[in-house]
């Protein structure tokens, strides 16, 4: 069986991340906390969710806190970098990682040369 696509290219679609709204969240968690003990996986399997996201939404609505039961992580609202804040950020990070780096250089150029210098005075002292 032959393939009309590219060998090297991706034949499924890159997966999107589920979000869901706050309305949802508080319906689950009442459906969830109405169902009898035998029959609450079943509610998470029909949703395709887990126990956990259960508990958090829980713990969020007993806390009053109906706006954290939105994602920050993937809310359309989450403020994006700007390219110049985003580079910069990458800037810093790399000249932190070069001034360790010449730190640790510097140290090892030290030792060496304390070393050089004590091999010629021991050298000397044996002549």
């Amino acid at each position: 069986m032959t393939s009309t696509k590219p060998a090297g290219s991706d034949p499924a679609p890159r997966p999107k991340r589920r979000t869901f709204s706050p309305e949802y969240k508080l319906r689950i968690v009442a459906e969830y906390d109405a169902a009898p003990k035998n029959e609450k996986g079943a509610v998470l399997r029909r949703e395709r969710l887990y126990h956990s996201h259960v508990k958090e939404w829980r713990a969020a609505r007993d806390a009053g806190a109906l706006e954290k039961l939105v994602d920050k992580r993937t809310s359309p609202a989450r403020p994006k970098k700007s390219a110049a804040e985003a580079e910069n950020e990458k800037l810093r990070r790399q000249v932190e990682r070069l001034e360790e780096e010449l730190a640790r250089n510097k140290a090892a150029l030290d030792v060496m040369g304390k070393a050089s210098a004590l091999l010629e005075m021991i050298s000397e002292s044996a002549d």
